[in-house]
């Protein structure tokens, strides 16, 4: 407040003779002292602003500086308006008077430092990085100043800001906050080598720092020098062995490299620590266990984790994630042991089943997450996941018929769900219960009309039930939505070919199929019963042996090898093969006829 006041005794004391009467901006009449004797009236109302600032009026404090100003208009006067307005946060005010104290004392270095941060708080960035130029060729030492502009720069002129934190470091050497801003911007300019070269200023100045050697390698890890970053790491940890966020980056550099086995060993290690979180360690071993449906060999890794876990928690999850261990190693009697637990413990918690069930599911372990399910379902017959899940999973095991019961229950649970009543006419068509299969089949595509893949389904059906036009109708329409599905391709090309229609356009629609998905045995089967009726036998020969050998035999490839065969005058291995497709599937009269008359 001294500051203010100095700004006032620099001013002559004037005397005046008027005797006229004026008013204060607080309504009040001015005593005929004041207007004789301004300078030191004026100053009377600077004191009692400044007092009644100290004491955080600032409403009060603007009145007596107003009526400060009305007898003195000094810059000091103007700079402690300007200061209390921007204090209200009246940022239009605060600059008025900030200009006016200015373009009194240009070269005051505190108004201006004032102004600058008037136009920085009012977003006005340009003009405030004006004023911190004119601060800085007044004060070439004036750090804050830099720092400021700097700070400005960073977002439209990163080159400049990091000039400008250069000079920082000229005047006051290298300092933690501005090479940590350089090492940022340079790192975002793709100045990698700069910024690790910050980063190292940074280390220099504290070589035992273990939260900079960690920035250190985190800049390492996000600029791929993994390599760089573990040597870092390595150090701190042959250091501070207990150091668990050292070794949950070193963990996680290992599993960006896919080095499940060398990450397992650094969170060993977190997992055997008393106070890491549970919640943590699951998710953890967690990952490891999924991971193991892409590699059998992390299966041990993840049960050993759980093992270590278990042994100090009785957590449903943890037991859980054993039983689930315990299904894929085949052993059924443990796995069921678990599951059992799972039940005492948390036998509310129906989420934990569908998770459980879902990782099983989306991994193609349909078996295994019909063991899960059936669990469930005995704990919770109403609840529609676990009902539409197990039913999916048992329609995916070919067993059409348990799935029927409980996809039945889903669409009953949940009419509205488009994936339980797809599943459930796919299922009753397997079951060849057609009309109600096209009764579902229609409910889910009014919810979701422009579903391609419930239209392919729904061909299918139309197509057992030679309902050639409807059936050409739907797939026509699925084709005009996305002419590249390759499942509705191959149908409607299968379809096509069993009837002998448009069989060059039926050949180039399975292509379509081929080149999307090239090991499906379904389109290879297709591809060759095509080429069979164009009278290409050695191209039909050649993809239903592919077929075969990829997804083993069925009743359908083996009885369109034999015919394939006998068409290439090889009668008594056709008659082999249409024996052995009779052996799977007994109910095929066509099939039958072949066998007895030993032709097509």
């Amino acid at each position: 407040m001294y500051k203010y006041l100095c700004a006032i005794f620099v001013s002559v004391l004037i005397c005046s003779c008027s005797s006229t009467i004026q008013t204060t901006n607080n309504g009040n009449e001015i005593k005929q002292a004041e207007v004789s004797k301004p300078k030191e009236a004026a100053l009377e109302h600077f004191i009692n602003g400044a007092t009644a600032e100290a004491k955080g009026d600032i409403a009060a404090a603007i009145l007596e500086y107003q009526d400060a100003l009305a007898l003195d208009s000094s810059s000091g006067v103007y700079y402690a308006l300007a200061k209390n307005y921007m204090a209200l946060n009246k940022l239009s005010l605060a600059l008025q008077n900030s200009k006016k104290a200015v373009a009194l004392e240009p070269e005051s270095v505190e108004y201006l430092d004032l102004l600058a941060e008037i136009y920085s708080t009012a977003h006005q960035n340009d003009s405030s990085a004006a004023v911190l130029e004119r601060i800085i060729a007044l004060d070439s030492t004036r750090v804050t100043s830099y720092y400021q502009l700097a700070m400005i720069y960073e977002g439209t002129r990163p080159a400049q800001a990091i000039g400008i934190y250069k000079k920082i470091v000229d005047l006051i050497g290298p300092e933690w906050n501005v090479l940590i801003r350089m090492a940022e911007i340079n790192e975002k300019l793709g100045n990698l080598d700069d910024a690790a070269a910050n980063i190292k200023e940074l280390l220099a100045l504290d070589p035992a720092n273990s939260s900079l050697q960690k920035l250190l390698a985190d800049f390492y890890i996000r600029t791929k020098m993994d390599d760089n970053a573990l040597g870092i790491l390595n150090d701190i940890i042959e250091l501070t062995p207990d150091d668990l966020e050292a070794r949950e980056k070193k963990a996680k550099i290992y599993l960006t490299k896919n080095d499940w086995t060398k990450a397992s060993e650094e969170y060993s290690y977190i997992l055997g620590q008393p106070d890491v979180p549970l919640d943590i360690k699951v998710k953890i071993a967690g990952s490891f266990f999924s991971q193991s449906f892409q590699d059998s060999s992390l299966l041990p890794i993840a049960k050993s984790m759980f093992t270590k876990i278990d042994k100090d928690t009785t957590d449903w999850q943890v037991k859980m994630y054993l039983g689930a261990i315990a299904v894929n190693e085949k052993n059924d009697s443990l796995a069921i042991s678990y599951f059992k637990k799972v039940t005492e413990l948390a036998g509310w918690n129906v989420d934990g089943w569908v998770r459980l069930a879902g990782m099983y599911f989306d991994n193609k372990k349909y078996d295994d997450a019909v063991i899960v399910l059936q669990k469930a379902v005995e704990s919770f017959p109403e609840n529609f996941p676990v009902n539409l899940l197990l039913g999916l999973s048992l329609s995916q095991g070919e067993k059409h018929a348990e799935a029927k019961v409980y996809l039945k229950k889903a669409v009953d649970l949940n009419p509205s769900d488009v994936t339980a009543l797809s599943a459930y006419g796919y299922t009753l068509n397997q079951l060849q219960e057609r009309t109600e299969a096209i009764n579902y089949l229609t409910k889910a595509l009014a919810l979701k009309p422009d579903d391609v893949n419930l239209m392919g389904t729904l061909g299918l059906v139309y197509d057992s039930m030679e309902m050639w036009s409807q059936c050409d109708s739907v797939y026509e329409h699925a084709l005009s939505i996305d002419s590249l599905n390759a499942l509705v391709n191959n149908n409607y090309a299968y379809s096509l070919s069993e009837r002998g229609l448009q069989l060059n356009r039926a050949l180039s629609m399975v292509k379509i199929s081929i080149k999307a998905d090239p090991q499906n045995s379904s389109y290879l089967d297709t591809i060759g019963w095509i080429y069979f009726k164009l009278g290409s036998y050695k191209e039909a020969k050649e993809n239903i042996e592919k077929a075969i050998k990829i997804d083993g035999e069925t009743s359908v490839t083996l009885e369109h090898l034999g015919d394939v065969l006998y068409m290439m005058g090889k009668k008594d291995e056709a008659l082999k093969m249409w024996q052995k497709s009779f052996d799977m599937d007994s109910t095929n009269k066509k099939l039958k006829d072949k066998i007895e008359k030993g032709e097509i």
